[in-house]
């Protein structure tokens, strides 16, 4: 109820604040002792104690002190004087900007500033206004209107999610811009209903809704409305408030599934997939969605964000229960308990993931906005206002998350850093305490933002980005040393004047298939056609090490590894390739090669050319991947081992080839960084006897490409880290051998000492099963990339 005589008051009389709204009791209040609520002009409601609540009722601008605390004396069933009556408006409720001040003028209001609250909040609506649009709306609530609404949405959820899917819809969406357009107007309409529906559940109720409009929560704009009012409802009817909202989501599927019957528009079905993520998104109780005051109205809590501090303290061994968690029934103390400790270490978690994966959301934001603006100028140049308003969208949609994590950054810290400054006023050694732990973390987000080579990189399609790559993103600031390459096209040649194969006219052609020599031994399988249209890799000349894994086969997954050690001596030239070579071209399938050459060079060698060659190619690749991976180490020794290094040599070598042998086994992100670790070890056994200055040092170079498919214009894009970790996933089949040719492998020229080990070549096998990196559509060119380094 309002106050009767607001703003009015002599020294003796005082009177409410202006706005100030008297809401009452709270029903079905968690609280062992309900709070009463109360609500400010500025739309802030506030619990009182029951004695606060009875001295804010009774002041009213007509009453002296003493009245006050007669009629406060009556209600509450124990004697308050008047002094106690002034003190409490003095030093609660005047404060709190429930009580004009003693002059008559208004008191400051102030907000509380919670992290996760709604910003830059815009009114569109006032409460008058709200209640005229929203009062027809509530109707909807009739239960045989809800029942009806509901069981459609459910069919339709079946219907579009089991039997029709969305495929259809997807591929028309993009295929046609408009509609596209379309399917985000609507869904950004639908978040406006999606308000409608709690303030019509509120005025079903019985409630009054206040302003509805829009603001900023979290990175993206969010619409909102007013229910405070729902506090004066019992449980049944704040939790229907609550929930009205996902309702309307669930009407308007239902709407669009009845535009679809009557348009076939299957791009509209799409709308029926973001009302559902919606309502996902919505159930969350991890932030101020509708799930969180869900969760809040059914433990009668109102707001559960301010009672992390208390039970968190509580959960202190030794320390004695905080009162205001005494303060909570039994039953809603153990539930909010159990979502503080859900929530706590999810919010903290996906701080410190902000915080660490903030530089590669950077540098993928930069490549996806210079792509965007691309296109958007491409399709303004040619007129297509359709493909030019979906582009800014798009630009949108990428800067506007960016620019909204960094304020949230910046607030938390400016929070955090005016709350520590006012706790330690007074106390130097906290202070002090506080500066040095105010260092300790400027020096992290200085490491984690620094420009270390790879830190700014974006992130690329086959990678998985669990929680285990983020755990070694901070536990290793190194580089992948993946180096970007060399991208090229290749073009299948038809005879001139002959028009070219498509899909809806196919044509006849010949296919040279390569047939196994009978001496090559018999039950080993046919190499596969070579379909690709470009020559095979040369073949590997003496001291050369290639693996070549060629995927033809739907479904399936082959790697080819071939790991050398090489002696070059007496003044040979070194001329050594390391060649790692992946192609494909099947559905669902991957191909992955690895080589692995260690060159030591004894003595004095005139000519010295290593080289290290990765290529990987999708040709007519639907949902497939390939990776190639190529590590080479050259050593120029001024003498033979000893036989001490040489048999730690040949142990060390025997855990290379087994590690060849069971490399499937190991994700694609990780396979560099274990072949650097044995490069380290095997420098640790040659070092002694290492060249001296002048003669030609250690090298180590290693390229890696991967391409998955991810459009139908270009099969192939050219890595620059090796943490791709898209690697190929088996099941359920064994290992046999693989159709294409095996790893080129050499002997080494001469053994400098007894007992030299020698090259190993890991098994091909082609695994059936579904590589993880599987989204794209057929296409008919080929991409290769080449990083060559020497």
């Amino acid at each position: 109820m309002p106050s009767p005589h607001p703003g009015t008051v002599t020294d003796d009389r005082p009177a409410h604040a202006d706005g100030v709204e008297l809401i009452g009791q709270m029903a079905g209040s968690g609280y062992r002792e309900p709070p009463a609520l109360v609500r400010r002009a500025d739309g802030q409601t506030l619990q009182l104690t029951p004695l606060l609540y009875l001295v804010l009722e009774a002041v009213d601008g007509s009453r002296s002190y003493d009245e006050v605390a007669a009629a406060v004396s009556t209600a509450y069933g124990r004697t308050v004087s008047a002094d106690n009556v002034r003190r409490l408006v003095d030093d609660q409720l005047r404060p709190l900007g429930l009580v004009a001040r003693a002059d008559g003028s208004q008191p400051e209001l102030k907000r509380s500033n919670p992290l996760l609250a709604l910003r830059l909040k815009y009114a569109v609506t006032d409460p008058e206004r709200t209640r005229r649009i929203t009062d027809p709306f509530g109707r909807l609530f009739h239960p045989v209107v809800v029942t009806v609404a509901l069981a459609a949405f459910a069919a339709v959820c079946w219907w579009v999610l089991f039997r029709k899917g969305l495929a259809s819809a997807t591929y028309e969406a993009f295929d046609k811009p408009a509609l596209l357009l379309l399917v985000f107007a609507v869904t950004v309409l639908s978040a406006g209903f999606h308000e409608f529906g709690h303030a019509a559940a509120a005025r079903y109720g019985g409630a009054t809704p206040g302003v509805m409009g829009a603001g900023v929560y979290l990175v993206w704009p969010a619409f909102y409305t007013d229910v405070t009012d729902s506090y004066r409802l019992g449980r049944v009817g704040r939790v229907r408030t609550d929930l009205g909202g996902l309702y309307f989501n669930a009407i308007v599927a239902v709407a669009v599934a009845a535009i679809w019957w009557a348009t076939r528009y299957d791009a509209l079905l799409l709308v029926v997939a973001t009302q559902v993520l919606q309502m996902v998104r919505q159930l969350t109780p991890l932030v101020r969605f509708d799930g969180y005051h869900v969760l809040a109205d059914v433990t009668g809590v109102p707001d559960l964000f301010h009672r992390i501090k208390p039970t968190l303290l509580s959960a202190v061994p030794g320390r004695r229960t905080d009162p205001e968690a005494q303060a909570l029934k039994p039953w809603a103390r153990a539930v909010v308990t159990l979502w503080v400790l859900v929530v706590v270490p999810l919010l903290l978690f996906s701080f410190v993931t902000l915080v660490v994966a903030l530089p590669r959301v950077l540098a993928t934001a930069w490549v996806k906005v210079g792509e965007q603006a691309h296109a958007l100028s491409v399709a303004v140049g040619a007129g297509e206002l359709t493909e030019a308003a979906a582009r800014v969208l798009a630009l949108v949609a990428i800067a506007f998350p960016i620019l909204a994590t960094a304020v949230i950054i910046a607030r938390l810290l400016r929070q955090a850093g005016t709350s520590v400054w006012r706790r330690t006023e007074g106390s130097p050694g906290r202070r002090a305490l506080a500066g040095l732990l105010a260092v300790a973390l400027a020096a992290g987000l200085a490491w984690a933002w620094w420009p270390h080579p790879g830190t700014y990189r974006p992130v690329r399609p086959y990678e998985r980005g669990t929680v285990t790559d983020l755990t070694q993103l901070v536990s290793s600031s190194t580089a992948s040393g993946l180096q970007a390459g060399v991208q090229g096209r290749a073009s299948a040649v038809w005879p001139a004047g002959e028009p070219r194969a498509t899909a809806e006219h196919p044509r006849l052609a010949m296919v040279l298939v390569p047939r196994a020599e009978p001496e090559s031994g018999a039950g080993r399988p046919a190499a596969p056609a070579w379909v690709f249209p470009f020559d095979k890799p040369l073949a590997a000349a003496p001291g050369d090490t290639v693996a070549m894994a060629v995927n033809t086969t739907n479904g399936t997954v082959v790697y080819d590894v071939a790991m050398a050690l090489v002696w070059v001596e007496d003044g040979a030239p070194a001329l050594n390739r390391d060649e790692a070579f992946a192609a494909a071209s099947c559905s669902g399938c991957a191909a992955v090669a690895v080589a692995f050459q260690v060159v030591l060079v004894v003595g004095q060698s005139h000519t010295d050319v290593p080289k290290a060659l990765s290529t990987a190619v999708n040709y007519d690749c639907t949902g497939c991947l390939t990776y190639a991976l190529a590590v080479q180490l050259f050593v120029t020794l001024d003498r033979p081992l000893d036989d001490a290094a040489a048999a730690r040599l040949r142990q060390l070598w025997q855990q290379i080839a087994d590690f060849g042998r069971r490399i499937d086994e190991v994700p694609l992100s990780e396979l560099q960084h274990r072949l650097t670790q044995y490069e380290q070890q095997i420098l640790e056994v040659v070092q002694p006897f290492v060249a001296q200055p002048g003669a030609t040092g250690p090298t180590a170079t290693g390229t890696a490409t991967g391409v998955p498919t991810t459009s139908a214009d270009a099969t192939g894009t050219a890595t620059s880290a090796s943490s791709a970790v898209a690697s190929p996933t088996a099941s359920g089949a064994s290992a046999s051998t693989g159709p294409n040719e095996p790893a080129a492998t050499t002997e080494p020229t001469s053994s400098p000492a007894p007992g030299t080990a020698t090259p190993t070549a890991g098994p091909t096998t082609t695994t059936a099963g579904t590589p993880s990196t599987a989204t794209s559509t057929a296409a008919s060119t080929a991409t290769a990339t080449s990083s060559p380094t020497g």
